[in-house]
């Protein structure tokens, strides 16, 4: 049975070669090859005026929804309650379910139940589509077993924080990711480091954050072609591509899919809304 994981990586657009571009194979050489050899440019402006962001954009990914069309705007940061209300009436793990397939959000929330979730005032998209289906939801413990995912890779933002984790280094969390991954049809994994670098304007600090992405990338990408495993990435919106500026970008996204079904993911693709449809339509 078909398995898919689809890494979901925060903030990067395409841009031709720049000095104030850190995306360039000299910093991630894995994910440059992929983009290369296995990916179409989709835009992510969604024929609304002004710079892409967040909460419309992602809306937009995991529901197929026109969201900033229809909030006439782009929204960032969180989700308000209009868009709330679209990912609660459909989104991708609400439409995996339905036909009947085990669905998994691999990113680690550091509670003990579900209820500590719900109680936060603030939420991304990410998570308000989870909460739909708690079922997909991973805690704690999840991550202390190696079943489960930091979303910063190797812990280190975590263990910044008080928690008490061992550090690992982003080939370990790979494999981590591709055992959640076998365990479930489908499985998504955010990483917005890429987003908060490119926000920070500090060259240095993004070329960082790219080099130890790729470096988890290179793994996961060999663990899914070992195991016939459906490899999808893309981004909501551009930012850490153009380091001269803190706001998003306006440029395209790359949509990259590799492995069995590629070609229904990637063939004539132009934009964010695409990706859920395409997805179902893989399953």
């Amino acid at each position: 049975m078909l398995k898919v994981l689809y890494i979901f990586i925060d903030g990067v657009g395409l841009r031709p070669a720049a000095p104030d571009n850190p995306v360039h194979a000299g910093n991630c050489p894995a994910l440059c090859k992929l983009i290369a050899e296995h990916s179409v440019s989709i835009d992510a402006c969604l024929e609304v005026e002004g710079l892409p962001q967040s909460a419309t954009g992602q809306t937009a990914m995991f529901t197929g929804t026109n969201a900033a069309r229809q909030m006439g705007r782009h929204c960032e940061g969180f989700p308000g309650p209009t868009l709330r209300r679209i990912i609660h009436k459909t989104n991708l793990f609400i439409e995996l379910t339905r036909k009947g397939r085990r669905c998994c959000f691999a990113d680690a929330y550091m509670i003990d139940k579900i209820s500590d979730l719900e109680h936060r005032r603030f939420k991304s998209v990410t998570t308000v589509m989870a909460l739909t289906q708690p079922e997909t939801i991973l805690m704690r413990d999840d991550l202390l077993e190696n079943q489960a995912v930091s979303h910063d890779i190797t812990r280190t933002y975590l263990v910044d924080k008080g928690h008490d984790l061992p550090l690992i280094k982003p080939h370990q969390a790979a494999e981590h990711l591709i055992q959640v991954a076998r365990a479930n049809d489908f499985t998504l994994f955010e990483f917005f480091l890429t987003d908060l670098a490119g926000h920070s304007r500090n060259y240095q600090a993004a070329c960082e954050t790219l080099i130890m992405l790729d470096q988890f990338i290179e793994i996961v990408q060999a663990l899914c072609k070992a195991t016939n495993m459906l490899l999808i990435i893309t981004s909501d919106h551009g930012n850490i591509e153009d380091m001269g500026t803190k706001s998003h970008t306006r440029n395209p996204v790359p949509l990259v899919a590799a492995g069995p079904g590629a070609e229904i993911i990637t063939t004539n693709a132009s934009n964010l809304t695409q990706i859920t449809p395409r997805i179902l339509r893989v399953f």
